[in-house]
Formats: structure tokens, sequence, C-alpha cells
């Protein structure tokens, strides 16, 4: 070997030695055992972190706030929907009115292993991540136990954070409230496009079925949705994405003959249903602006919370029947608005007009008209109770005077067939205040019965026989048929009808008088439910039917009485060859500023309000000239209102005649002569002794109408200086001049009279 061979093999060996001892030195530094170690060291740093995980992270005690949101749904009486009111249109319902094929087309469609998983799925959320990141859209990969606690507890963002919680609230989520409530839970917050967040509000947006009408395939096409809500959406896919969404419906349902959910036999009969095209919800707009608005009045007066109802998730169903609601509405336009011209007629253009329309055996309100609706016309005139209801107070005082067993000035017991006094202001006897309030026209009248008083709204009759009853029994009694204590001064006045009331009102007091003294107290919501989590929570609502506030023989009798007032009294002429029985009053208000009919059958009650309000301000101001007429009176719109909504409301199902236990109104034949009674008086009688024959003779027993003369004198029998002025009369709107006294009477238009401290409407 020579010397150079010699260096070479040296510096190799050199080489070599240092190589080895680097390699033993790595060696030293990565043993198998130091590998395995730090392995298992990572590994149990990991399963610490992960207990301190679970042990730090609870299930949060409220979902995320969106997630909560829901729509509150108002129903009609027949259960379909009228409106969707809420910032999310959401239905949340309970696991059980989900049909269970269509339940198990989610599982089938997003994970198999539901029923049998912990809750959680490491590979699959890997597996989806990874799809979504390589633009496959957004892939289940997690369970659905994962995919609620996202959607109810979480938010959307894609965090290591955020993912981690998701695994740990849905271990504990699986373990603590079990699978059904976390399908219910996911059904009901999962989004499937066209704004529609939950099963419900699915079913509806897609099919236009509640989710209990869903059929397997319908249900597989919206558990199909849910992989990519637009681009699935059968309106708004292109050919390649509905092509897509068939391969999915199809994929479910396979899936559920893997899971032996669905029978061969049964997937080949599917047919893939094609979705209706999309549609506005129902929103709220015209009378159903009105009528939501008094629902969720009587909820929160039942003590609902108010943030907790705005929240959403409520059914709310109501009285409400739509043919009837469709009918009032049609005979509003065509017995009223089609008559207005507010462009011709300034006055038109302040007529509003209410109703309530109430069954007198359930108390629902089943048909509710409030105004031109919003934004036209805020204030619901069904309910509103700042305009004065006149004369259509009457009733109440005489079933005050019966149910106190009151007795005129001379002793005789008031009844349908006691006889007045009807002069024209002729002051009343044995009140507190001087009081002489006009007739309606001025007219004069001899002696009549209560009974023709009644059919002709004799302001003299009823003002003497408020001050024989007691004003305070008279409030009493009006307080317990629903009528607003606090808006009643117990003066002479009240007799005529000058409190505040509205038409609910006024539809409750008669109501209660249409079934027999049962209380009636009218109510638009019929079921309120709130669903929660998926569970139903029905509220307790009260009865609108309540106990006795009349004896019967008193509410029958006033139904009697108000036969006449339909077949021969002031509102025959617009009430009249009906082809039911019917009872009802007219009433007209100070300066004419409301007009009223409320009126009932066997079988239905409605009370028909006409006001006077300035557009500008909202002031009250009179109706005369509304539709190119003079006074507007309780028997011309207020009363073809109602006998048009009646006669379309009832149909053929008149319901007959009316059911009464009484001897006495214009509805039954007289048992006895009527009862006379002598009432002091501080005026001379203008026409001498009373007459012998009553001038209003009862109504035939049917209660049609019948040919015998309305009690009214055919002519004034009062001096000429009191005859009624060109224009036709004068009622309380046009009065001025009044009888002295704290609480004068009114004077007729121009008919002079001394002035009193507080001047009192004639009204009718």
């Amino acid at each position: 070997m020579g010397r150079a061979e010699a260096r070479r093999a040296q510096q190799g060996s050199a080489r070599r030695a240092k190589t080895k001892q680097k390699k033993s030195g790595i060696r030293r530094l990565f043993t198998w055992k130091k590998i395995l170690g730090t392995f298992l060291g990572v590994c149990l740093l990991g399963i610490l972190g992960f207990i301190g995980l679970y042990l730090y992270v609870d299930i949060p005690n409220d979902g995320n706030k969106q997630a909560q949101l829901q729509s509150n749904v108002y129903k009609y009486a027949d259960g379909k929907v009228m409106a969707r009111v809420g910032q999310v249109n959401r239905e949340n319902v309970s696991l059980d009115r989900i049909p269970w094929a269509v339940q198990r087309t989610f599982v089938a469609a997003e994970n198999k292993n539901f029923y049998h998983d912990s809750g959680v799925d490491l590979m699959g959320t890997a597996r989806g991540i990874l799809n979504t990141l390589m633009g496959k859209g957004k892939q289940g990969g997690s369970t659905i136990t994962q995919q609620y606690v996202k959607n109810y507890y979480l938010t959307q963002e894609q965090t290591v954070s955020r993912k981690l919680q998701e695994i740990v609230i849905s271990l504990k989520v699986d373990n603590k409230l079990g699978k059904d409530k976390i399908l219910a839970g996911y059904l009901n917050t999962s989004y499937y496009g066209r704004g529609a967040y939950g099963i419900q509000a699915a079913a509806r947006a897609y099919y236009g079925v509640d989710v209990d009408k869903l059929t397997v395939s319908q249900g597989a096409y919206l558990a199909s949705l849910l992989q990519a809500p637009n681009q699935y959406d059968w309106s708004l896919a292109t050919k390649d994405g509905q092509k897509r969404v068939k391969e999915r419906w199809a994929y479910t349902l396979n899936n559920m003959v893997e899971m032996h959910w669905l029978s061969p036999q049964q997937r080949a009969k599917q047919k893939f249903q094609i979705p209706k095209d999309p549609k506005p919800l129902p929103g709220v707009s015209g009378q159903t602006s009105y009528i939501v608005a008094e629902a969720k009045r009587e909820l929160m007066a039942q003590g609902v919370d108010g943030k907790q109802f705005d929240a959403g998730g409520w059914t709310i169903t109501l009285g409400i029947e739509k043919d009837k609601q469709k009918a009032l509405e049609r005979a509003v336009k065509h017995k009223l608005t089609d008559e207005l011209n507010p462009k011709a007629r300034k006055v038109d253009g302040d007529a509003q007009l209410g109703a309530t329309s109430v069954d007198p055996k359930t108390g629902h309100v089943v048909a509710m008209y409030g105004g031109a609706g919003y934004p036209k016309h805020y204030t619901n005139n069904a309910t509103r109770s700042d305009y004065q209801p006149a004369s259509t107070f009457k009733p109440l005082i005489l079933a005050s005077a019966m149910e106190n067993n009151a007795v005129t000035q001379d002793g005789v017991p008031i009844t349908p067939n006691t006889i007045y006094d009807g002069r024209n202001r002729r002051p009343v006897v044995g009140g507190t205040i001087p009081f002489a309030p006009p007739n309606e026209d001025e007219h004069n009248y001899d002696k009549i019965t209560v009974q023709t008083a009644t059919n002709n709204s004799v302001n003299s009759v009823f003002a003497q026989m408020g001050a024989d009853v007691g004003l305070d029994n008279v409030k009493k009694t009006a307080v317990r048929l629903g009528m607003d204590g606090s808006k009643m001064d117990v003066k002479p006045a009240m007799t005529l009808g000058t409190m505040g009331a509205s038409p609910l009102q006024m539809a409750g007091a008669y109501a209660t008088f249409d079934n027999h003294g049962k209380k009636v107290t009218p109510a638009v919501v019929t079921k309120a439910v709130h669903t929660v989590n998926g569970v139903d929570n029905e509220l307790s609502l009260k009865d609108p039917i309540g106990p006795d506030v009349l004896s019967r023989r008193t509410a029958d009798t006033l139904t009697s009485v108000l036969t006449g007032v339909v077949n021969d009294g002031t509102a025959s002429e617009s009430v009249k060859n009906t082809a039911y029985q019917a009872a009802g009053k007219t009433g007209t208000s100070d300066d004419n500023k409301s007009a009223w009919f409320v009126g009932y059958t066997p079988k239905l009650v409605t009370a028909v309000g006409m006001f006077g309000e300035s557009p500008k301000g909202g002031a009250q101001v009179t109706l005369k000239g509304t539709g190119g007429g003079g006074r507007v009176n309780g028997g011309g719109y207020p009363a073809k209102v109602w006998a048009d909504y009646t006669e379309n409301a009832l149909g053929g199902n008149t319901g007959g005649d009316f059911d009464l236990e009484t001897d006495m109104g214009a509805a039954v034949p007289p048992t006895t002569s009527p009862t006379p009674t002598v009432t002091p008086s501080t005026t001379p009688s203008p026409t001498g002794t009373p007459s012998s024959t009553p001038s209003g003779t009862p109504s035939s027993p049917s209660g049609r109408p019948s040919h015998t003369p309305s009690g009214r004198p055919s002519s004034p029998t009062t001096p000429s200086d009191t005859a009624s002025p060109p224009d036709g009369g004068v009622d309380g709107g046009d009065t001025s001049g009044t009888t002295s006294g704290a609480d004068g009477g009114t004077g007729g238009n121009g008919n002079g009279g001394t002035k009193g401290a507080n001047s009192v409407p004639g009204f009718n």
C-alpha cells in the first residue's frame, strides 16, 4: 500500500468513526422508548386537557337568541293560518306532530347511526371539514346532535375553540336530553331556505301543508335541503342542482331501506314531489292588523310576558271564522264605503265604522271590523271606547229596573207594560239634579208603554226610569254586563248613554241578554300554545262565559222587548223581511258624532258603531251629511251593515226563534193589560189624561214584522213653536238651548230654553 492509499484509508476510517459517533448520539436522543414516552405524554396531556375542558364547559342555560326567535302564528277558528308575525319565520313543533317516517328521513340523510352514537363522530367531523375545504359545499360531517348544538347553543363560525366546545356540549347534551328531544330541537332549529327556520315553516314554504301532513317523499326532500338549502331549492336550483337534490333524495330513501325504516316495496312507490313555487308569508294588513293586535292585548291581560311573546313560538287560535269575517268586510263595503265620496263631500272622509260579532253561546268573537287597517288607521274602531253608545244603553236601564224590582214614582213595578209619560222635555221627577231631556226630533208622546218607548227610543221615559231605578243601581248593572264603570259619571245624562263604550263591550252586554243572563265577555283568542324546545305549553285561558249576572226572566224579557225595535221601531226600515228572528237597539249620540245598532239573533250578536273622526288629529266630529244625507241615525248605515252581514253570516242556518221564558215584551202576546202609572210632573200635560189604550201594541208572537203601528204619533202633539225644523228635526247634536239646573236638559235647535251649568244632548 502506498503512502497515498494509507492516507485515504486513514481519513475514511476517521469519517466512519465520526459518523458512527453522530448516529449514536441521535439514537441516544431519539430512542424508541423516548418517542413512545413522548407520545404517551402528549396523549395524557390531551386526555387531561379534554377532561379539564369537559369539566369546565357546561351546557348553556339558554340557547342563542337567534335560535329562540320564532314567528307567532295566528289561525282562524278552522285552523287555517291567518298571519305569521315575527322576526324569524319559525314555528317550533313537538316531535309527536312530525310523522314517524318523516323523522326517519332526516336521520337517514344526516346521521344513520344517530340512535346508537354518543352524540359525536370525530371521523365524520374531520371528513366534513375536508369536504368543505375541497369545495363540495357544506357537508354534514357532524352528527345530528352536533348540528343541533351548533344551531341552538353556539354559532356557525368555524374555529378550533368553537369546535371543541361543540364536541364537549354534544356529549353532555346526548347524555342529558336523550335522542327524541335532540331530534326535535334539530328539526326545529335547522334552516331550510326560503326564509324558513324549522320543519313546520319548511313544510308550509315548500308544500303548503302543516308538518303533520307531510309524506315520506316530501320529508326526504326537506331532509335533502339541509345540505345546501339555496342550491337545492327547486325554484332556484340550476339543472345540475335539481339533479343533485334528486340524487340526495334517492340516497335518503335508500338509507331508510338499509335501516329497515322503509320496505323495498314502499321505496319503489316513492315519487319525487316537486315543491310549490314560493309565496309571500301571510302578513299583517287590513282587518288582520286589528285582530292580531287585539289577540296580543288579550294574552297580555291574561299574564303573558310581552318580551317572551315577542320572541315568538306562540300558536294562537282565534274564534274568527273566515267566512263570517269576509261577510262583515263585504257588508261594510256594500252598505257604507261604496256610498262615500270624500273628494265630493269632506264629511265622508270623517266616517269611521267598527263592528264586533260574537257567538253568544261560546263568547268567541267570530268577526271584527276595525277600520281601514294599518297604516291608514291605527285605532281599532271595534275596541275603542271613546264614543258614546247613546240609546243602545237604554236596555241596560230596563234590565236594572227588573233586576232590582224597581217601581215608578207611584209604586208600580217597572215592566215592558208599564205606562210612562212620554212628553218631550218632561222634567224628571225624583232625581237629585234637574233634568229634562228632549226626545228625538222633539216628538211628544202620549202616555206610552215601556215597550213602545223602547221601540221609538223615547228619552223622557228612560230618563225618568233611571231616576226610578236609581242611577247607582243602573251603573252596577252596566258594570256586571261588561261596561267600563270608570267611564260612567253617575248623573242623569248617563241614562242617554253619555259614557264611552266600544262595539266589543256592547256586543258582550247584548250577548248576555241573548245567553239568557249568563255573562259573556267576548274573546278573540280561543287557544294559545307556546312551544319551547319542542314542548307544547298550552295557556289556561279564562272562559268567556261566566256566571249568571241577570236572571233568565230579565234577560229573556229584554230580548222580547228588543224584537219590537227591529219589527216596529227605529230599526225596522233597515232590518225587515228577514228570514230569522232578531232583536236590537239603535242609538245616535250628541252632535251626531256616533250612530249605533246592536242587534242579535239566537245564534249571533253584532254591535256596529259608526264614528265621526277628523283625519287630522283624531278629534270627534259630526257625521251629519255623510253619504249626502242629513243626520246619520243608528237605523241607517249601522243597521244596514248589520242586516247585510247577518243575512250572509247566517246563510240558511237561521237558528229559528228565540227560546224565551217570559210573558212580556213584543215577542210574546200580552197576558195582562199594561200597568198604568201616573208620574207626577211639574209641567201640565198638553194631551190631558192618559190614553186608555197604550199607543204601541205588541208584535206578533213569532217576532216577525207585524202591521201594528209603532206607537209614534203621526204628527207631534207639541205646540207649533216646537215643531221640527225644515231639515228634518234635531237630535242631541243640534241642540243648543237648555233648561236651568246643575245638569239641565237640552232644548231644541232654535227653541230656546234657559241655559244650565251642564247642557245635556237629546239622544235617540
